[in-house]
């Protein structure tokens, strides 16, 4: 089932033609389809080091390019930095047969998303993203600041989203099982968004930020991070938006290990919660048929936080 209502198809067969015709060195390499959680591109496997991505929406080549050019030189910018592993840029490809937009060639990473070998309970993995966090943040913005465009700016922004949100996921209540019910008390959650938009925003200026910590970007090895998928957002954000792998990813105790490592005041931890917050809202009604895993992140999600009772947003309403 599609994703998004103008999704486009990207049949293993498309992609073996288009990197036989761009690439020709890579002829002799096998290319198969990988299963992924992910929710804008479509991923294929190139040999067992590369890893094309296709976008999955749009129909404008000049402002895909530039997005994949944007990426690119994102993940130019993070390689090395931390020493988790990221993938590198490798080439881009460009519109053909059977496919309209241009499209990206990484470096492949192994591993098992934090989806599928789960770090919710090791203080080990906290730490370890907290370094992974610290080493993006000294990247440093060279001036830059937020750009305005998705999560890491203004709460308040957000509103209009907010509302499609609740209204959708009213709508929903109806009709999932009674377990999954429990957390969407919508009249509830528009209470913590209440209190969550009027935080005031973080005191520090704007850092570096991957900026999407969900486990589906995360790779993990015995309870450890062993590397960050995604990294086409990196760009400076709202310190706090980095925060929000803290419900995605980790249980109570965890949490607070990376609260400490970062050394985070409450003002801060309450905006990353109020990001998260509005990141699981989303994911929850949207992908609950076409995505079921990033629903069940969504729902996982909000149960985190409106469990962390002692949370200043709860306080207040």
């Amino acid at each position: 089932m599609d994703m998004h209502p103008d999704q486009l198809s990207v049949p293993v067969e498309t992609v073996r033609g288009l990197v036989d015709e761009q690439f020709p060195d890579w002829r002799h390499l096998p290319v198969r389809r990988i299963a992924s959680q992910g929710t804008v591109n479509a991923v294929f496997r190139i040999g067992d080091r590369l890893s094309a991505r296709f976008p999955l929406r749009g129909d404008d080549v000049e402002s895909a390019l530039r997005e994949l050019e944007s990426e690119a030189e994102a993940a130019r910018e993070l390689a090395g930095r931390t020493r988790f592993p990221t993938p590198e840029p490798v080439a881009l490809g460009r519109p053909g047969s059977g496919y309209p937009l241009p499209w990206s060639v990484q470096t492949w990473l192994p591993g098992t998303v934090a989806t599928d070998e789960d770090p919710a309970e090791s203080a080990a993995f906290a730490r370890d993203l907290a370094e992974f966090v610290h080493g993006v943040r000294a990247i440093g913005t060279r001036g830059r600041t937020f750009g305005g465009r998705g999560r890491g700016g203004d709460l308040r922004a957000h509103d209009t989203w907010m509302r499609t949100c609740f209204k959708r996921t009213e709508e929903l209540y109806d009709v999932l099982p009674g377990p999954f019910r429990s957390v969407l008390d919508v009249p509830r959650l528009r209470r913590v968004w209440d209190a969550m938009r009027t935080l005031p925003p973080t005191p520090a200026p704007d850092v570096m930020t991957h900026g999407d910590l969900i486990p589906g970007n995360v790779l993990v090895s015995r309870g450890r991070l062993s590397g960050i998928l995604d990294v086409g957002g990196l760009g400076p954000a709202d310190p706090a938006l980095d925060l929000v792998a803290a419900w995605h990813l980790l249980e109570e105790g965890p949490r607070q290990v990376l609260r400490d490592e970062l050394g985070c005041d409450d003002i801060q931890w309450e905006r990353g919660r109020a990001w998260a917050f509005e990141q699981a809202m989303g994911a929850v009604w949207y992908y609950v048929e076409s995505n079921p895993a990033m629903s069940g992140m969504g729902r996982r999600t909000l149960e985190r936080i409106l469990a962390d009772t002692g949370a200043v947003t709860e306080r207040a309403t």
